[in-house]
């Protein structure tokens, strides 16, 4: 990331400020470097009903907003606030509906990535005049044969590379990430050297942004007409087919889930697959849960223009998920991910990201097992 800092000749950078400290310090940095910033907040939602004393959380909440122009305002940079409420129901909350509908476990922030951060980074940065955009990720830059391509972050407890796999070459290509070098306690250290020592022991929020209690089944039952009567009642069963109890729901499950299932069988089960079409659940052992194939789609290369047939990777299939060793091959527009060791709760919805060793490959979103 450095060179490609340095090569950029300190332009105008458009800073995305979410009121939170790994942005706030990716700003710091930034105008420390001599970069002249412009700041941007996006205004994606509203706080769904829960009561109406609820307050919102996450990083795009009323209350970060005004956080975010604060810090901009305070070091000394102009701040704007996109209301882009209706683009992002448009997209990443009707997604985060349709793929639970469809008995798949969606990953919004994935799609939040590509089709609003950047997708309308590249269009604000545009407007504003700016060269290049800002977030406070945990990811570095790489560049290869005139390919860019992102890094892990050095702090391996913080990278957030498997959420960014959708970044085209353009997004590639104008963006910083301050952070990339840094680990998050030397992160908290700078905004205690800068005078923000209230920001330097801020905690992160781990909910999805939109839903305030962090329960999607009640998000899915608020915002779905008729969902308790449609997608209702079903059958447990098991991978023979033999009934072994009824669920409220096929939507309420997900891939690898072991507690929550309200059936006793008298030893430790897990959802293994959903079938959407009958309303049933399949429940099995741990070792039913494991699998060594998937395909994917929606394929996004970063490192490389074409992914060798056989490619050996280290694929993950979940954030959390240190991955596994694979080989890719194509199958018309999807990939064939062979593990050469079972894996667990391989989840249809979810991305798998390829890497080789810190470098991306690329990515995409899981079909089928």
């Amino acid at each position: 990331m450095k060179e490609n800092m340095e090569s950029q000749n300190k332009k105008k950078v458009l800073m995305t400020m979410s009121g939170g400290i790994d942005s706030s310090v990716a700003a710091m940095l930034l105008l420390e470097q001599g970069y002249e910033l412009v700041g941007v907040t996006y205004r994606t939602f509203d706080s769904i009903s829960q009561g109406c004393m609820e307050k919102e959380k996450g990083c795009c909440s009323v209350d970060s907003i005004f956080e975010a122009k604060r810090m901009s305002q305070d070091l000394g940079f102009e701040h704007h606030v996109l209301d882009i409420r209706q683009e992002f129901k448009d997209s990443v909350i009707t997604n985060f509906i349709d793929e639970f509908l469809h008995g798949r476990t969606p990953n919004p922030c994935v799609v939040c990535n590509s089709s609003i951060k950047w997708g309308k980074l590249i269009e604000t940065a545009d407007e504003l005049g700016c060269d290049y955009i800002a977030t406070g990720h945990y990811a570095r830059l790489g560049e290869q044969d005139g390919r860019w391509y992102l890094r892990k972050g050095i702090d391996t407890t913080k990278d957030q590379t498997y959420f960014l796999w959708t970044l085209t070459q353009e997004n590639l290509s104008r963006s910083i990430f301050p952070l990339g070098e840094l680990t998050k306690p030397e992160v908290r250290k700078i905004a205690l050297e800068h005078g923000y020592e209230k920001l330097s022991k801020k905690q992160e929020s781990q909910e999805i942004c939109f839903i305030p209690n962090n329960d999607y089944r009640d998000f899915l039952a608020e915002n779905v007409e008729n969902y308790a009567a449609i997608y209702g009642v079903g059958n447990f069963i098991d991978a023979q087919g033999n009934k072994l109890g009824e669920h409220k729901g096929f939507p309420n499950y997900t891939i690898g889930q072991r507690k929550g299932l309200g059936i006793a069988l008298g030893r430790p089960v897990f959802v293994i697959a959903i079938h959407p079409e009958d309303n049933t659940v399949v429940l099995g052992d741990k070792e039913e849960l494991q699998g060594t194939t998937c395909y994917v789609k929606e394929i996004n290369l970063m490192k490389y223009a074409q992914i060798p047939e056989g490619l050996e990777v280290t694929a993950k299939i979940r954030y959390r998920n240190e991955g596994g060793i694979a080989s890719l091959f194509h199958e018309g527009e999807q990939v064939r991910v062979v593990f050469h060791e079972p894996i667990d709760s391989i989840t249809p919805g979810q991305s798998a990201v390829f890497y080789e060793g810190d470098d991306v490959i690329g990515g995409g979103v899981i079909e089928r097992v």
